[in-house]
Formats: structure tokens, sequence, C-alpha cells
């Protein structure tokens, strides 16, 4: 559990560490777009953290990270087929961020630093933890610019030739609210993660002091 712990406070990938903000940055227009990213992210930061760590006492010290790199991309290219052969709409949406999952610094950082040194079991978790702080952090993002940027919600639509549901949902009535289109820009993207590190970081380190 504390590694799990870890990995969305204390070792948050994007507003902690600060990686893997690229896909942040893009995706994140749509609240469906940003749980998707996540979801595929942690599978991949589980495999791959998982097979990292079954063969560390194997692999030469020289040879680590392009190893490392060669089992990354090979999981990405399993999952870009299948969703590409399975959940077209959603590979359409993802575009160029997809396979740049491969040099995403937070899978290969994590192989690196925490499966290459750890138990088997311990680096499952670890990747689950880092995964799932970097989901929260990419849904939390997109809330705030979806929701304020065009006044929805999107829960299902990419997805909806799967599910077989359509969910998009308007927040708030239009004489209410007139959407702040500038946050679902780049810049706005930019503004709203600013904001948002600083919120969680404050709070945070707030609590890092109260248990002092």
């Amino acid at each position: 559990m504390k590694t799990i712990q870890n990995g969305i406070i204390k070792e948050n990938p994007v507003f902690v560490l600060l990686l893997g903000l690229c896909s942040t940055l893009a995706i994140t227009t749509k609240f469906e777009n940003a749980y998707l990213m996540g979801i595929c992210v942690t599978i991949v930061l589980i495999v791959s953290n998982l097979i990292v760590s079954c063969i560390r006492k194997w692999i030469p010290e020289s040879v680590k990270t392009p190893v490392y790199i060669l089992i990354i991309a090979t999981l990405v290219t399993i999952m870009e087929l299948l969703l590409h052969s399975y959940a077209r709409d959603v590979y359409q949406v993802f575009g160029i961020y997809l396979p740049l999952i491969v040099v995403n610094c937070i899978i290969l950082g994590r192989a690196l630093a925490v499966a290459s040194k750890t138990s088997v079991c311990k680096s499952i978790l670890d990747g689950f933890g880092i995964g799932l702080g970097y989901t929260i952090a990419l849904m939390i993002i997109a809330c705030i610019r979806e929701v304020l940027g065009s006044n929805t919600i999107t829960f299902m639509d990419s997805i909806s030739t799967i599910t077989g549901y359509r969910a998009i949902y308007r927040v708030f009535p239009e004489n209410e609210l007139i959407p702040i289109s500038f946050l679902i820009s780049p810049a706005g993207a930019f503004l709203t993660l600013g904001l948002l590190m600083a919120i969680f970081n404050a709070i945070r380190k707030g609590g890092k002091h109260e248990s002092h």
C-alpha cells in the first residue's frame, strides 16, 4: 500500500517528477482521453516492470538501457496493434502520442530505478502506483480543461463502438457558464498544469510539516 501511495503522492510523475508532460498537455482536452491514456501507460508500466525485474540478473550493466527500451517498445507496439485492430477510434485520437509511450521517461525511469533493483512483487506494485498517479493527474487536468473550456464532460465517445454507449454530458446550463475556450488550447494546458502543480505541492508539503 505504501508503494502505491508513493506513486500517487510523493512521486507523482506529473505533479512532482514532471515526467510524461508531452502527452499530458496534448491529450487532456477530454476526460475520456485522459483515463484511456492513463490505462495504456499503466499497463505498459506494470508489464515492463514485471519483465525487467524477472530478467534483471541476466542483463549486463553495459546494455541495460537499450534492452529495457526494446522491451518497452515491444509492449507499446503490441498495444498499438491491438488498438488499431479493435479500437480504431481510440487509436486515431491518440495519434502520435501512443507510440511516444516508448520514450516516456516515466516507464524507462521506473525500469532503471526500481524494477532493475527490486523484487517482482515490489516492481509490479511500483508500476501500478506510478501508473495510477499518472492517470489521476491526467484525469484532474482533463476534467478542469474540458468542463471549463467546453462545458462538457466526456466519459465515453471514442470507445462507444466497443461499449455500445456514448456518454457526453453538459455540466452547466448554457446561460450560467460561458466556456473558457482558452483552456483547451496549448497555452491553457500549461496554465492548468502549472496551477495544479502549485496546489498539489503546497498541500503535499503542508502535510509534511503537520506530520512533524
